[in-house]
This record gives structure tokens, sequence and C-alpha cells, in this order.
């Protein structure tokens, strides 16, 4: 198991539409989903979410857009 922290935060959105920054993720190797730590935007709460819950914020400067 391989743990990554991110010098710089992510900027994600959860699967329930909430804002927050990725601030590690950790390896859940060849069978398992990644387990990311996201610190919230509201209330500034950890929880933790597999990579099918997470979506990259939008960021015009790699191309990723808002789904419409």
């Amino acid at each position: 198991m391989n743990v990554h922290q991110f010098s710089t935060p992510i900027p994600v959105v959860t699967c329930d539409g909430q804002d927050g920054y990725a601030l590690y993720v950790r390896d859940g190797g060849t069978f398992e989903n990644d387990v990311w730590c996201v610190a919230l935007c509201a209330g500034g709460h950890l929880r933790h979410y597999t990579t099918v819950q997470l979506r990259v914020h939008q960021n015009m400067t790699f191309d990723i857009r808002k789904s419409p």
C-alpha cells in the first residue's frame, strides 16, 4: 500500500456535489479502488472517498469543464 501526499491540494467535487481539496491518496492495489482524503470546503471536515466518487474541479487551463 502506497500513500501519495500532494504538495498542492487538488480541487475536487464529491459525488454529492460538495467542493473540497484532495490532500492525499492511498493506492488500493490491483483489485480495489484508490482511497482519497478530502477536506471539504463547507466546514473543513475530512472525508474519505473512492476514485469513482470524485471529479477534478472545473479547470479551464486543462480544459476540464462541468457536465451540462
